[in-house]
């Protein structure tokens, strides 16, 4: 009998290890895949949590995972901060840079803090599933996709190619030192008699933004482009507007970087468009976007700013009060601001010409404005005076150097 009762402890003790190295190999496999939602989170969205103390966890391996329910920003009366906010995706390709004069061996130790060089800067088919969408569902436009529906932005997003290269400019062949050299042009009235084009074509790359004219003004902002950033909206209205200007169409230099900031629906409307090479939905209904190219677009150098990072730049670089307001929702940064700091990002010095300064009423609105002088026009969405701030200091550190006029 006591033979038996041995033999059976036996056989359950060896019951008792398998059951155990296959409970942590899968409990390895479950954690690997699990999507944390805390219970603040779960209050933020008004689902009641009956686990106040504990994370809950859920699995693709165990439930068949859905869009979590839309979310609203008229239910929010300031910017709604997760638990996950300041998470980012980051990218393992990022440039390292070996220019000894990068901007990145600033000693100014608050930008360091701040600023994250390996960003994900790109939106492009494989980075959105669910899991993905359901987290960036939290953020409103751009800077997320509050208020949208999953496969309606999916549809845009699986057209968008990945780039060959995360690195948006190389060093340019002409480098001695293995520094990338940019200049970001604005459209600020500073620039009106400035005299500044041949310094700005004497970078190794220009950056331009939405209504980049140059025609009749390069002798003030020059006249090559190597990377154009827009929306769907302000490239197709400043093609409507500044024809009398001579901006009759996007810049189209040789082996030109077009590069698209995801403002909101509109934009993966216009993108469906563009990607598929016909008539665009929605907003653009009736609007063939690959026209305003005029033969120029190619695939191989259009990229798509990642949600991500326009957020990092709100919420790192750019915070405004004016996200703890019942306007929070309207807040972005500029175009412009965008467009410097993914030089910042992707350059090793920034020389930023054409951007707000303290003394911008001196100027008119826009440099081609050369006939009446007209006043710059605060507009509720973006936060002008932190831009001052920001080109400034920025410029003091010794970061960027931003052109100004005493």
């Amino acid at each position: 009998m006591q033979n038996a009762w041995a033999v059976i402890s036996i056989i359950l003790t060896c019951c008792m290890l398998l059951y155990l190295v296959l409970w942590m190999n899968l409990s390895e496999q479950f954690y690997s895949k699990t999507v944390i939602i805390s219970a603040s989170i779960l209050s933020q969205l008004g689902i009641p949590s009956l686990y106040s103390e504990k994370p809950i966890y859920s699995t693709e391996q165990e439930i068949n995972i859905t869009p979590i329910p839309v979310l609203y920003k008229k239910n929010f009366t300031k910017l709604p901060v997760w638990d996950f906010e300041d998470f980012y995706l980051r990218d393992n390709e990022a440039r390292d840079p070996t220019c000894p004069k990068s901007l990145y061996n600033t000693e100014d130790l608050k930008f360091k803090e701040k600023v994250l060089p390996d960003i994900q800067l790109w939106l492009y088919k494989g980075l959105l599933n669910i899991t993905e969408w359901n987290r960036l569902a939290h953020f409103n436009n751009p800077f997320g996709f509050m208020e949208y529906k999953y496969n309606e932005i999916k549809r845009a997003v699986d057209l968008i190619p990945k780039p060959k290269s995360s690195i948006l400019l190389p060093v340019h062949e002409n480098s001695k030192d293995g520094c990338i050299r940019c200049a970001v042009v604005g459209s600020s009235g500073i620039l009106n008699n400035s005299k500044m084009g041949k310094e700005i074509d004497s970078h190794d790359y220009v950056f331009r933004v939405n209504g980049a004219v140059t025609q009749g003004y390069e002798e003030d902002v020059g006249n090559r482009t190597s990377v154009y950033i827009h929306t769907a909206f302000s490239l197709y209205s400043n093609i409507l507007s500044l024809k009398k200007y001579g901006f009759n169409s996007v810049p189209q230099d040789e082996g030109i970087k077009y590069v698209m900031i995801p403002e909101g629906r509109r934009d993966f409307e216009w993108l469906q468009g563009l990607l598929q090479r016909k008539e665009a939905n929605g907003s653009f209904k009736g609007v063939r976007p690959l026209k305003y190219f005029e033969g120029k677009f190619n695939e191989s150098r259009f990229y798509v700013l990642h949600p991500d990072f326009l957020r990092y730049i709100r919420n790192r670089l750019m915070p405004s009060k004016q996200m703890q307001g019942i306007h929070w929702s309207l807040y972005r940064p500029t175009n412009g601001a965008f467009a410097l700091f993914l030089a910042i990002h992707t350059c090793d010095i920034v020389d930023a010409y054409g951007f707000i300064t303290e003394d911008h009423h001196k100027y008119s609105n826009y440099y081609y404005e050369k006939l009446k002088k007209t006043n710059v026009i605060f507009y509720i969405n973006h936060d002008y005076g932190l831009e001052i701030k920001t080109w400034k200091k920025l410029h003091d550190s010794g970061i960027i150097r931003l052109f100004q006029r005493h």
